[in-house]
């Protein structure tokens, strides 16, 4: 409990250091928050490899599963921001992992899966887990691709403004967020028919097909952009939409199955 408030009150310090730089004319102090977050993605490693790494098997419990989507989407953001302009994202993601990472010992649960015994398992999951990361950075990208057009057709700009990256340089990098998150949700779904015995059971069929349908809607976004140019409003819905549907998949069943009911 005591690594778990350390991991999420230092994620929380990291999220604080940037939000109150945004409104000040000499920005947020990213050498602060890097070293903040940095310290919360070590020891927030610690907590997943001692609440998922137990003797029985492999604690995959939802809030577990959550946790670990959060390590890799906070670890990747905070690499991509050397290069990407995604700072303003970072807090929403800080603050998302310290949720996560604050509820997980006050809902403890268990969730015993044997990667050792399946190991085939483990490269759909590992497919699906970076698929999901690399999809919900290119919903944040699509959020923050919104706020920027509604900035641009506002005639008053504020100092917030100044922290926003060229709309463009974002419009890039969701789509190209969009194209390698598609390619592994490819390889989850294909990996997922291949190794498990019946995508379409009782147990696995609301997830395969609200998979497909997120994979279908990507599919088109990509298409559309390439063969006619889509940009703007109708893809930021879409991905948004494509993202809820992913996520209902992942996360839905079990949050009703494991939380709601238990």
């Amino acid at each position: 409990m005591i690594l778990d408030l350390l991991c999420g009150g230092l994620y929380v310090l990291a999220a604080g250091t940037i939000v109150s730089g945004l409104f000040a004319h000499q920005g947020p102090k990213k050498t602060h928050a890097l070293i903040l977050a940095s310290l919360a993605l070590v020891v927030h490693a610690f907590i997943l490899a001692d609440s998922m790494l137990i003797i029985p098997g492999q604690n995959m419990s939802i809030l577990n599963v959550a946790s670990l989507v959060g390590w890799l989407i906070s670890s990747t953001m905070l690499v991509a921001s050397f290069k990407l302009p995604n700072t303003i994202l970072l807090p929403v993601v800080y603050g998302f992992t310290a949720l996560v990472v604050l509820l997980n010992p006050l809902m403890p649960d268990v969730h015993i899966m044997h990667y050792d015994i399946n190991p085939a398992l483990l490269i759909h999951i590992g497919f699906a887990l970076m698929a999901y990361a690399c999809l919900s950075i290119a919903f944040l990208y699509a959020l923050q691709l919104a706020y920027i057009n509604l900035r641009l057709k506002e005639k008053k700009a504020s100092l917030l403004h100044s922290s926003l990256p060229p709309l463009m340089a974002v419009e890039s990098i969701l789509f190209k967020l969009l194209l390698v998150g598609t390619v592994l949700l490819t390889l989850s779904l294909i990996s997922g028919f291949m190794f498990l015995e019946n995508m379409f059971a009782k147990e696995q069929a609301h997830k395969t097909v609200l998979s497909l349908l997120a994979w279908l809607i990507y599919g088109v976004i990509l298409f559309g952009h390439a063969k006619f140019g889509w940009r703007g409003k109708p893809v930021i819905t879409a991905t948004i939409v494509g993202s809820i549907l992913l996520t209902l998949s992942y996360f839905g069943s079990r949050f009703v199955r494991e939380v709601i009911l238990s």
